[in-house]
């Protein structure tokens, strides 16, 4: 594979052009028919950037890169992307797939001094890897199709006062589906859900366990979510609903957890300690310690004496 530089589109109608179809309706939102792209069939073809969002749900989509990594999506799948992420398609030798469903492209001047603009960055799915897309019941995907038909019909009417209004009420909407959504299928993966679940746990004391913790710093979200092979939304998203709590919070009580033990079973002074787990200054620890335990490391060390 070539590393050819990414190739930034700037504009909806840029991406429009690019891809052999006619110019759009409204120059910040669009919807596409995936079948009636153009995609180049060159496994050199050069990631793009986009300066909007994009949602989408596709089928025969052939193989996607996300970074060094290669999925294969055959079946329809629904995924999100920001503006400023890399992505590169290869729909791969099969000339005879059949490709079909529909890509939103949304500008951010689109949302420009709306509720949206702010709140759309809320929606963690925005930063999840391609292989985190999302999978949908016939039933799911109807009800979105319907939502963008809405979307569709009302940019091409005359635009009005109430067009923009209108059609983001219908963003809103299709993205608090897919909310739902990816709870639904965060649920009907209970069994791989709670192995990422033992992994994490696994990571973290194999941490803490090591010989030189100290060396290695304090875990990392990123770290902790490229060992476990998910996006760090993903992972954050999937640890909330099934324990409450944010990757970060895991981590922070698996660091309390062990510095209860240190200070109740060694003499280990506070500053060691705090070495020892990965701090670079001994105050940064007893804040975290008392914020999580609402006592100083020292009283809780007396507390056992």
């Amino acid at each position: 594979m070539a590393n050819k530089k990414p190739v930034r589109i700037k504009s909806i109608s840029e991406f429009h052009r690019l891809r052999g179809l006619p110019q759009p309706k409204h120059p910040l939102i669009s919807v596409v028919d995936y079948s009636e792209m153009n995609i180049a069939a060159d496994e050199d073809a050069p990631a793009c950037v986009f300066d909007f969002y994009t949602i989408s749900i596709k089928r025969g989509v052939g193989k996607m890169f996300y970074g060094q990594q290669k999925y294969d999506f055959d079946e329809g799948v629904m995924y999100f992307m920001a503006p400023n992420q890399v992505l590169r398609v290869n729909p791969g030798q099969d000339t005879n797939t059949k490709r079909s469903g529909w890509i939103l492209l949304v500008h951010p001047d689109f949302l420009w001094n709306t509720p949206l603009a702010k709140a759309i960055r809320q929606y963690e799915y925005f930063d999840y890897s391609v292989h985190e897309a999302l999978f949908l019941s016939e039933q799911e995907e109807t009800t979105l199709n319907g939502i963008i038909q809405n979307i569709q019909r009302e940019y091409h009417a005359n635009i009005d006062q109430f067009s923009q209004n209108i059609i983001i009420s219908q963003i809103e909407t299709l993205l608090n589906y897919a909310d739902r959504f990816y709870q639904r299928q965060f649920i009907t993966r209970k069994i791989s859900n709670h192995q990422v679940l033992d992994r994490l746990e696994k990571l973290l004391n194999d941490h803490f366990s090591s010989n030189n913790p100290a060396a290695a710093g304090l875990p990392a979200v990123q770290h902790i979510a490229d060992a476990l092979n998910v996006s760090p939304g993903y992972l954050s998203s999937l640890l909330k609903l099934l324990t409450g709590q944010s990757t970060q919070q895991h981590i922070h009580n698996k660091i309390i957890e062990k510095a209860k033990e240190k200070l109740s079973t060694t003499d280990l002074s506070v500053s060691e300690i705090a070495y020892e787990l990965g701090f670079e200054h001994p105050q940064s620890f007893s804040k975290l310690f008392k914020a999580k335990t609402n006592c100083s490391p020292l009283e809780f060390r007396a507390s056992f004496n």
